[in-house]
């Protein structure tokens, strides 16, 4: 599902910027449909961040649509978009039915916002089943083709299973989808996984680390850090589970984590510069032209 079809001047003014410098700013951020470490549900927060990132491309985690009171019964991604002028797609991984006759059926997954025009997206549900079913959230991956202006560009996000078992299958189907893409790339999203696990060590061998090379403790992203005002709940930093991973990009910039506690994840982005004039071509049965 893609949102804003129609070209805007904003996105018209994107394409010329990217034509100009090839650079491209892309974030990977699990939002937890937008509570905070306060507790509190706030979207306009969760923009706040991404709209001070200068962020052109972002990967959302955990993002509501019509799913339940926790979040308004609001389409988030839609939302996000409106207030940040971009276009979306939308990737559903849990699939409730409505409450009632004639809502929206209630949906939970990962979304993509982008100053680009979105060309083509398609969700990908990995065949793991967590077991048991009753306890399962399925998971998936959101890939999604963004014109940069005479060069396509291919985003995967995902959120993958927390178990060892699902980890290990969720890889191997993404892996074999974004590697055959003809697009410069980016895997983007919550892995579940510290660097050292052998799956991000799988991802790494085939895929550049925006984070190659950077000290431990400046790539923490889980938990955000936070202070009760009460001065009981304290928590920091202590592992890294949210990647960004390169195919494609000549170079890779001022890979950084930033600091705010709007979600339990720190968002994490990275300026990629991608090759200018990769030509627009049919990928199987998907025009993309």
């Amino acid at each position: 599902m893609t949102g804003k079809p129609a070209m805007s001047m904003a996105e018209r003014k994107a394409i010329e910027e990217a034509c100009a410098v090839r650079t491209v700013r892309i974030m990977s951020y699990n939002i937890a449909h937008g509570q905070g470490m306060d507790g509190k549900v706030d979207l306009e927060r969760i923009a706040d961040v991404i709209r001070s990132s200068g962020a052109d491309i972002v990967a959302l985690q955990e993002v509501d649509s019509h799913y339940s009171g926790r979040s308004g019964y609001e389409d988030q991604a839609a939302r996000l978009a409106a207030m940040l002028d971009m276009s979306y797609s939308y990737g559903p991984n849990l699939v409730e039915p409505p409450l009632a006759p004639g809502q929206p059926a209630r949906k939970f997954g990962n979304a993509v916002l982008s100053r680009f025009p979105i060309k083509y997206a398609v969700n990908h549900p990995y065949r793991h089943v967590e077991k048991p079913p009753d306890n399962a959230e399925p998971r998936g991956m959101l890939e999604t083709v963004v014109d940069l202006g005479g060069t396509n560009f291919s985003l995967f996000n995902t959120h993958l299973s927390l178990h060892e078992e699902g980890i290990r299958s969720n890889i191997g189907e993404l892996l074999e989808i974004a590697e055959n893409t003809f697009f410069p790339a980016v895997i983007a999203g919550d892995f579940n996984a510290v660097p050292n696990h052998p799956q991000i060590a799988k991802v790494r061998s085939r895929f550049v680390d925006a984070f190659a090379g950077a000290a431990p403790g400046e790539s923490f992203t889980f938990p955000s850090s936070y202070r009760d005002p009460s001065g009981i709940g304290i928590t920091e930093p202590a592992v890294r589970i949210d990647y960004l991973f390169s195919k494609g990009a000549e170079d890779i910039r001022n890979a950084r984590v930033i600091d705010t506690n709007a979600s339990d994840h720190m968002p994490i982005v990275a300026d990629f510069v991608i090759p200018a004039a990769v030509a627009q071509v049919m990928q199987g049965s998907k025009v993309l032209s």
